[in-house]
């Protein structure tokens, strides 16, 4: 089942729809107490990325379900690509990590960044060892970072489990309660997608 697309602006007031249609799907797809409250801390999480994302273009929310799994679609079309704030993927550190992909939301972000800068050959030279470990192997027509694949990598790193990646990870709802996040991009279009099967 897929519900009613709804459109985002900035700055808006739709972005309580994004809870509220989490809530009726989990209700329409019977989902217990507990299950509906992760999904909607799943869906809190998403409207948390909209200022940064809507500062770009305007928005389009959906929710997907197949049995049990849901998947809360996000897609970003941007207005002008000349719109994208490129100092944030540009302050890197003199550690050679970005210095603003702070937390699991603003990786996400930055996945973002870095994908829109590949579509103009810029950030190739740029070293985000978190985006590397999040990118698919399996990408054929466009470009997927997975937050799952960026955990199983932080997971198997001995010394990676030691760091600030990995207290991240615990710490944050989407690294918690997500199967996975996917950032994408496709004909120009941004699609990050939030996956939960109950």
């Amino acid at each position: 089942m897929r519900t009613d697309s709804y459109n985002l602006r900035k700055n808006s007031d739709d972005y309580k729809i994004i809870p509220e249609e989490a809530e009726r799907t989990a209700r329409y797809i019977g989902l217990d107490e507990r299950s509906s409250l992760r999904l909607r801390l799943l869906s809190e999480e998403m409207v948390c990325m909209l200022p940064r994302l809507l500062s770009i273009g305007s928005g389009e929310f959906y929710v997907e379900t197949r049995g049990s799994r849901c998947e809360l679609h996000l897609r970003i079309t941007p207005t002008d690509m000349s719109d994208v704030d490129r100092d944030q993927i540009l302050a890197i550190s003199t550690s050679g990590k970005n210095a603003a992909a702070k937390g699991i939301i603003g990786k996400i972000w930055a996945a973002v960044e870095v994908m829109l800068d590949n579509q103009a050959k810029v950030a190739k030279e740029m070293p985000f060892e978190f985006y590397e470990m999040g990118m698919s192997p399996e990408y054929n027509v466009y470009q997927v970072w997975s937050l799952n694949n960026y955990r199983d990598n932080v997971r198997a790193d001995e010394e990676l489990r030691e760091t600030a990646e990995w207290d991240e990870l615990e710490k944050s709802i989407l690294g918690k309660v997500a199967d996975d996040v996917t950032v994408g991009i496709m004909n120009g279009v941004i699609e990050i997608t939030v996956v939960k099967s109950f």
